[in-house]
């Protein structure tokens, strides 16, 4: 549990278990923490690398504009800065988007990618997530004063006072438009997409996002010949906000991680 210096950002990383790599990214003002309720399931068969993002948690950074590129970069020069060729990686909500980001951008350092509740466009999240989303900014996180993410961010950042710019600045992010199937549809290595069966996203947006990474156009087979690298996991009885502490997620999970599977094609 310690800081890397990326490209004069001071990022906040933890390690448990020991294996094979596996970063995880948290959502939207969260950090390490957020993994907690899985940690233990994970840690038990892989090395986790738990990262505080830009501007979240222990991690400063709020000095530029959150960007889901920029984040991206981040994630690729702590691996750098590890010694680490390629990872897993593992990205929930906000950090399911620069966990996509880094896959895109740096596709050589990403082995296989798992996606939680995570859209491929800003339309894919339903529209009163939209405009909940878009409505971020500094009168809102007074409001959230005393919730406990504020407590925990007053607890562990290293400037508790920029509450209301964390706030500000992911606003300013979450009002970007994007979409990013064409960049999905050439990704080079497997990936896994989890998303909850009353999530802030649709099952037909999951659906769509499986079709670009060649699932559901086709019978798999009796031998299951025909089945694509990638994989969808719609997790029941969970939501956008509980899906990630669900046992069910590394269920889902490390199977995924672990099965020989071929490159897509």
């Amino acid at each position: 549990m310690t800081y890397a210096d990326v490209g004069g950002l001071r990022i906040w990383y933890e390690e448990h278990g020991t294996g094979r790599p596996l970063v995880l990214l948290h959502g939207g003002y969260g950090s390490t923490e957020t993994f907690a309720p899985v940690r233990q399931a994970l840690a038990a068969r892989r090395r986790l690398i738990a990262v505080d993002l830009r501007g979240h948690g222990r991690t400063g950074g709020l000095d530029r504009p959150l960007r889901y590129e920029s984040m991206a970069d981040d994630v690729a020069g702590l691996l750098r800065r590890l010694g680490l060729p390629r990872a897993d990686v593992l990205g929930y909500s906000l950090g399911g988007g620069v966990a996509l980001r880094t896959a895109i951008q740096h596709p050589a350092r990403v082995r296989r990618l798992v996606l939680v509740s995570t859209p491929f466009r800003r339309g894919g999240w339903y529209p009163e997530t939209v405009a909940a989303m878009s409505a971020h900014d500094e009168r809102v996180a007074e409001r959230m004063r005393g919730t406990p993410s504020y407590e925990r961010y007053a607890r562990v950042a290293p400037r508790p006072q920029d509450w209301p710019l964390l706030w500000a600045r992911s606003g300013e992010l979450l009002r970007r438009d994007y979409d990013w199937s064409a960049e999905v549809a050439a990704l080079p290595m497997p990936v896994l997409l989890v998303f909850a069966d009353a999530d802030e996203i649709p099952v037909s947006h999951a659906a769509e996002f499986f079709g670009l990474l060649g699932g559901g156009h086709r019978d798999a087979g009796g031998d299951g010949a025909g089945r694509p690298a990638s994989r969808l996991a719609v997790l029941p009885g969970l939501t956008h906000y509980d899906v990630v502490a669900s046992p069910a997620l590394p269920a889902a999970v490390l199977p995924f991680l672990t099965h020989p599977a071929r490159a897509p094609g």
